[in-house]
């Protein structure tokens, strides 16, 4: 099938300059992943110009194959020991006010790597006590012992993203559960009432706005109080095709509906992506809710260099 042409509103300038190589330099040496590089998202450069990253952990090799996916497929190399210390290190040099963790799906592990997400955050915490923490979670085959030891190292939030709406999950998300996603999320809420929840899901794979109000309303139910809409964009020829390119003003009536419906933070335009100025969604999220983060810092909206 051809590739559709991008539309204006997804053509991006790429940044370049010292704090950009600085950090691309700083994550080589420490022989760190971020998802910005092994996704390929499209705010790498903004990211990391401004000298914030996601780290991915526990490799960049995924033992599932979701079809909109960029990190590689196959089977992974053993976990690093070394490896908590070392993004603990990255985020003191970095001096990230909020660091934000995530994973390839590691289902060839007894607890799908949720001591290794532990053993990260709190090296973090060790290190850099006032940085406040987001981690971005593989579902753990809905092993509720496995969530529970991550909440139990406390992170501030705690993301899960659904990707998609429910219908598209056999051909999206064909190795994935929609409903056990969302009663992972329920877990994070009644297990950690302190822990902000937080999920996100792409557009443009063929879904009507009424599975998307679907997906919203599903997360709201759960307890989900962030929610990031981007755009699916199709990383090589054979991923899945964008089957539409959704115009920024249909993003804007999701980001409407979301807060009618009681999200504290909606972050939906082309170029989101789940951990894009996750910060900032953070801070919101806290002030509307009225929380004392678990890290006990004050917070800034940009990391200070």
């Amino acid at each position: 099938m051809r590739r559709r042409q991008k539309p204006d509103w997804l053509k991006i300038r790429l940044p370049s300059g010292g704090k950009l190589e600085s950090v691309r330099g700083l994550l080589a040496d420490n022989c760190l992943h971020t998802v910005c590089q092994s996704a390929a998202c499209p705010n790498l450069g903004d990211c990391f110009s401004r000298g914030t990253a996601t780290f991915l952990i526990m490799g960049n090799v995924c033992t599932r194959n979701c079809r909109f996916c960029n990190i590689e497929n196959g089977r992974p190399q053993p976990l690093d020991s070394n490896e908590p210390e070392m993004v603990a290190q990255t985020v003191k040099t970095l001096r990230l006010r909020h660091a934000v963790i995530t994973s390839v799906t590691r289902d060839d592990l007894t607890d799908g790597g949720a001591s290794h997400f532990t053993e990260t955050v709190r090296a973090i915490r060790e290190l850099c006590p006032e940085t406040t923490v987001e981690v971005l979670i593989p579902d753990f085959l809905g092993k509720t012992d496995s969530l529970h030891a991550v909440l139990e190292s406390k992170p501030d939030v705690l993301n899960h993203n659904v990707e998609t709406v429910a219908r598209l999950y056999p051909t999206v998300r064909p190795e994935a559960d929609y409903h056990r996603s969302l009663q992972l999320l329920r877990n994070v809420k009644s297990c950690s009432p302190e822990t902000v929840a937080k999920s996100g899901f792409m557009v443009g794979l063929g879904e009507t706005e009424e599975e998307v109000f679907e997906v919203l309303k599903d997360l709201r139910e759960v307890d989900c109080e962030i929610v990031t809409i981007g755009q699916y964009l199709q990383p090589s020829k054979k991923h899945l095709s964008v089957r539409e390119y959704i115009h920024p003003d249909r993003f804007q009536d999701y980001k409407r509906e979301a807060l009618q419906m009681g999200f504290s933070y909606v972050a939906s335009a082309p170029l989101v992506r789940s951990s894009f100025h996750a910060e900032e969604g953070f801070r919101e999220a806290i002030q509307k809710t009225k929380k004392s983060p678990s890290s006990g810092g004050d917070y800034e909206l940009i990391p200070r260099l």
